[in-house]
């Protein structure tokens, strides 16, 4: 087999996984083996992959990879969200620009124009995940509007319903006005926003009198039905009774008096308006107040909104504020810093509106998926830190508004046969629900043209958190096989963001529909920054394109830079050169590989030098796989690839491979050969999840393979007790020839040019490192002496010291004038930190550790001052 020059990444990475997809590596059914399950946290249909998409794809690979190498039936279900609001702002924007309204189609045709959309459009995301290498099992690809995942959605209401968890309620809600739909209160984002505060005063009917008021919306005055005073404010006890005159609307509204209104804000004097705060909402249930919605679905002003009536609230807030000035109710006006609620989607403004809606309740659901987490560690959270912020939450939920005025998403399957805002039965169909409707209205003559469904359709989010059973078929058939066998799913991989909106309702799902948790582990990863520490925004142009850099770099590159830089729960300061880090890692191993390939063999002893480094390899090997187990148990993704990196790099390519080359032009044993390979393969497996393409190339490169023996499917490596001995002796072994080296690169002698060394002191480490001291020191003469060498430079390693003699090598004069001044230096250092030390409130005040520092310093300083002392004196 030929091997190309250069590693190419754009031609490896299309061919492998071609291979993996043809020979069904990434499909997973039931069997005897122990499962691992991952379920893809399933982006919007109308997503594009960007830097988020990356790293928590590049991360569930990594783990669903060394799943398969440990032997586990590893499944990785992939799928989509059809994201209610984002999909249908889509549609209504391409039915925009060929002159469609929404309005004017019905229910019926709008889906088909959105199912039209989401063939074309939709699943982008995954083919692109496939550049990345995500090993998905593609045939189990699931989309939340399938007809069994509907499904699914559906029977789960009806049976909530049923339970009384689900009812409707006239409610105040956060309304969207570009969406025209309800949120949640975890979709609404609150920001700190610059606004005014208005001053405005209001006549006091059959008086002369007027009452200051402070809002920070004018344009709600037209929907005030009270002034609410505090009873035990003395500044308005003569208001007691008497009713205020609206501006502009000359609506005459009581004077009602609750401690609720907080004396200190504003005037302490509080404008009433039901239909669009809850605060105020609230008052008037308790004081029946009169209700006056101002604003169409919108937010431009209806009919209530006088002559402002079409035009958009924040228009007319100008407006108003004009009219009230020339008008004279305009006191004053001052800056005012408040939060201000906006559409996680759409970043629209919310609205609060007063609108019949339906809602879960959740307390009960609730305690298990807290006592999950917290309680019984039945769910564990990589960061813990996240715990508490599901604490926090889940202790406060409040009931969650699951219907939508949307169009594209699963109706609720509630039916409406009469009149009356109670004339409804909610059933999984229409004929169930015609049954239903004809025992409760006691009309047996009812027939399905007489029922009409709700025009609303459920959150995306009521379809999402079901997933890990939906995908496996356990809503709808409870005891199938692949639901038992798959589920609860090993990892869910997220970022934090959705902590709310997604997992903690998964695991009330859990608990309430299987009775177990989703997922047994939750990591949570950061969020991507750029250098600037700002998120990562198609608003701010600092996202690069995904695919250009997987392009640019190859997908090994990009997920290794990603990685390297990813901690869990932590954010990642994204910056390109990291990806090209990763590329120089793969060029690394390729020239590595082709070193090896390059090399002939022969049927030679094995020399000592390479036996030893073999030797100490396998023990580093043995090290770092316990690092890795470590680091994997721990979910430190990026630490268990930094050790893989560095046991790669640096023990494998900048030493084994030195210690075992054979001289220019000369061939190697096959025993030292045949070590080198299986290490460097061993070496492939533990890459593998992190550098797939790269890995599967070099690995079929090694040896002619037959589809069972693809890198894939391969066995992880076993390790066994790490000689840490081994270890610590090769350490000091490197520091002995980094000496050599350094002497090396100071004086210019070339690496050909073989030394000799010598041991001054009886310490040391053995004859075994001495080869490979001898070897990458390119020594003619290492012995073990009484006394230093004349005309020789030293250098220590710990206790020991060396010298390499240097007659006839190097400038004697330069090199003592050298010596000279870095003793003067040293001896200088030495003094100025004695004299620290000898300084009684020093030692006596500062703390332990600076002083053992402190004294550290000094006994370095000691040792380096004799070795160049001892240096100079061989030279004299």
């Amino acid at each position: 087999m030929d091997i190309p020059s250069k590693y190419e990444p754009n031609r490896v990475e299309e061919h492998w996984y071609s291979y993996w997809m043809k020979h069904g590596y990434f499909s997973s059914k039931p069997d005897g083996r122990e499962p691992y399950t991952i379920v893809i946290p399933p982006p919007n249909v109308t997503g594009v992959l960007h830097m988020g998409h990356m790293l928590n794809n590049t991360i569930q690979d990594v783990l669903v990879r060394r799943a398969r190498l440990l032997g586990k039936n590893a499944c990785w279900v992939p799928g989509m969200d059809h994201a209610s609001i984002a999909t249908e702002a889509k549609v209504v924007a391409r039915l925009k620009e060929k002159g469609i309204n929404k309005a004017d189609l019905g229910r019926d045709e709008f889906l088909n124009h959105a199912w039209e959309w989401t063939n074309t459009y939709g699943g982008i995301i995954l083919e692109q995940l496939k550049k990345l290498g995500c090993s998905c099992d593609w045939d189990r690809t699931k989309f939340t509007m399938d007809d069994d995942m509907s499904a699914s959605v559906i029977k789960v209401f009806v049976d909530l319903y049923e339970k009384g968890l689900i009812y409707r309620g006239f409610r105040m809600v956060n309304w969207d006005p570009e969406a025209k739909t309800t949120l949640s209160d975890e979709e609404v984002i609150y920001e700190e926003r610059q606004g005014e505060l208005y001053y405005l005063a209001y006549p006091i009917e059959d008086s002369n009198d007027k009452v200051i008021i402070a809002t920070t919306r004018p344009e709600t005055i037209l929907g005030d039905t009270a002034i609410c005073i505090n009873p035990n404010d003395e500044r308005y006890q003569h208001l007691k009774g008497k009713k205020a005159i609206v501006p502009l609307c000359n609506r005459a509204v009581p004077i009602i008096e609750d401690d609720y209104v907080d004396v200190e804000f504003g005037t302490g004097c509080l404008k009433v308006t039901p239909a669009h705060d809850e605060n105020d909402k609230n008052l008037g249930d308790k004081h029946n107040l009169e209700i006056v919605d101002i604003f169409n679905d919108d937010a431009s002003l209806n009919s209530n909104g006088l002559h402002y009536e079409g035009k958009d609230r924040f228009v007319v807030r100008k407006e108003i504020v004009r009219e009230l000035n020339e008008k004279g109710f305009l006191v004053k006006r001052e800056p005012y810093t408040n939060k201000v609620g906006t559409s996680e989607r759409t970043k629209a403004v919310i609205e609060p509106r007063l609108s019949d809606q339906w809602f879960l309740k959740m307390d009960m659901l609730a305690k298990p998926a807290l006592d999950g987490v917290l309680k019984t560690d039945d769910i564990k959270f990589y960061p813990k830190k996240f715990a508490n912020t599901y604490r926090h939450w889940m202790e406060g939920i409040r009931d969650w508004n699951i219907s939508r005025q949307l169009w594209w998403g699963q109706q609720i399957p509630a039916y409406y046969y009469g009149d009356g805002t109670e004339d409804y039965v909610v059933a999984e169909t229409p004929e169930k629900a015609l049954e239903l409707a004809r025992t409760k209205s006691k009309n047996a003559n009812l027939q399905l043209a007489d029922l009409k469904q709700d025009q609303d359709v459920l959150d995306t989010w009521f379809s999402s958190w079901l997933w890990p059973i939906s995908v496996f078929g356990g809503i709808l058939e409870p005891d199938n096989k692949e639901v038992n066998y798959y589920y609860p799913t090993n990892d869910l991989v997220t970022a934090p963001d959705i902590i709310f909106f997604w997992v903690a309702r998964m695991i009330m799902a859990g608990y309430e529909y299987r009775g177990q948790r989703p997922f047994e582990n939750v990591y949570f990863t950061g969020l991507v920054r750029d250098k600037q520490r700002r998120k990562m925004s198609k608003q701010l142009g600092n996202s690069p394109d995904a695919l250009k850099l997987i392009e640019d770099f190859g997908a090994d590159g990009v997920r290794v830079g990603l990685l390297l830089s990813s901690s869990a729960g932590n954010d990642i300061m994204f910056d390109e050169s990291l990806c090209q880090q990763g590329a120089n890692f793969a060029n690394k191993i390729w020239n590595a590989f082709r070193l090896i390939k390059g090399w002939e063999v022969a049927d030679l002893p094995q020399p000592e030098a390479a036996s030893v480094g073999l030797d100490w390899y396998t023990a580093k090997l043995n090290q770092t796989l316990a690092e890795i187990e470590d680091h994997f148990s721990k979910y430190r993704i990026s630490d268990a690839l930094m050790a893989i990196y560095k046991l790669v790099w640096d023990d494998f390519c900048s030493w084994l491979l030195e210690i075992v080359k054979p001289s220019y032009q000369h061939p190697i044993d096959k025993t030292t050969l045949d070590r080198v390979i299986q290490l460097f393969e061993a070496n492939l497996k533990l890459l593998h999840p992190f550098m797939p393409f790269l890995t599967e190339e070099v690995w079929q490169h090694m040896a002619e393979r037959t589809p069972e023996q693809a890198l894939i499917v391969a066995d992880w490596p076993k390790g066994s007790e790490a000689d840490t001995t081994l270890i610590s002796d090769f350490d000091f072994a490197a520091e002995v020839i980094a000496g050599i080296r350094t002497i090396r690169k100071e004086k210019n002698i070339a690496q050909k040019e073989a030394l000799e060394l010598f041991l001054l002191n009886t310490e040391n480490i053995g004859s075994k490192m001495d080869t490979i001291i001898t070897k990458l020191g390119n020594l003619s003469k290492l012995e073990t002496v009484d006394s230093g060498k004349d005309g020789a430079l030293s250098f220590r390693v710990k206790s020991n010291e060396y010298f390499i003699p240097m007659s006839g090598s190097i400038d004697v004069e330069a090199e003592i004038k050298k010596i000279t001044e870095e003793l003067d230096y040293t001896r200088g250092f030495l003094k100025s930190v004695q004299k620290k030390l000898s300084n009684e409130r020093f030692v006596s005040n500062a703390p332990e550790q600076v002083v053992a520092m402190e004294k550290k310093k000094a006994a370095d300083a000691e040792a380096k001052i004799e070795t160049l002392e001892k240096s100079l004196a061989g030279l004299e």
